[in-house]
């Protein structure tokens, strides 16, 4: 009964990725509901959302965003004609550095937020489910990153302030050398301000040390 029940189900990776298709249909049609009544497209949205972290050149931008270059300077000329976005001298004379001004700022906020429903769906995991599937995330997006299918992700796993299982404390394993404090994998961030890109050969150094326990 077992054998014929296996053999009638999909592969696990196909039915993992069809739910992760099911919760991206619902963050797109949310992106959709959310940006629509503050006036702008889920793209620009994202703009805003990605330049509230950190100004960022319009390469970059397009990168995060993972559209064409011509995509993102549709959406920034948009957001530049409503007053969201400033165009400011960048580090050399031919590149320019996009900024939010306040009413940029005060729309990321309203546009940017979580949908509740997702939010209170994870939180009726355990904290222990929750630390899984924030690890299993990290492996993926490492492995997205990795086969060029996304842009480089501002992970402490690809930081070069970041140093795991030097602490003897299993709660708080990792070291961050940005900080200088130790922290758990519940503390893991996707998206790291601070983050700065390891060289190639530290980076999977750092991921041989932080997968060795099993943790990913």
């Amino acid at each position: 009964m077992a054998d014929g029940f296996d053999t009638a189900s999909e592969p696990v990776a196909r039915r993992v990725t069809s739910g992760l298709a099911k919760i991206g249909a619902v963050l797109k049609s949310w992106a959709w509901k959310a940006a629509g009544p503050e006036g702008v497209t889920p793209t620009q949205a994202q703009a805003l959302g990605h330049l509230y972290q950190r100004p960022a050149s319009l390469g970059a931008l397009a990168a995060q965003l993972g559209v064409s270059a011509a995509t993102a300077s549709n959406a920034v000329g948009t957001l530049v004609r409503k007053g969201l976005v400033v165009k400011e001298p960048g580090v050399n004379k031919r590149s320019v550095t996009l900024r939010l001004t306040e009413a940029g700022e005060s729309m990321a906020n309203r546009a940017g937020e979580w949908p509740d429903v997702l939010s209170r769906a994870v939180e009726t995991l355990d904290p222990e489910e929750q630390t899984a599937m924030l690890l299993s995330l990290v492996k993926l997006i490492r492995m997205l990153q990795q086969n060029g299918a996304i842009s480089p992700q501002r992970m402490c796993v690809t930081c070069r302030y970041f140093q795991p299982r030097v602490h003897q404390d299993p709660e708080r394993p990792h070291h961050c050398a940005y900080l200088d404090e130790p922290f758990g994998d519940r503390l893991l961030r996707l998206d790291c301000p601070e983050q700065v890109d390891a060289p190639p050969e530290q980076q999977e150094l750092a991921w041989q040390s932080f997968t060795s326990s099993g943790a990913a």
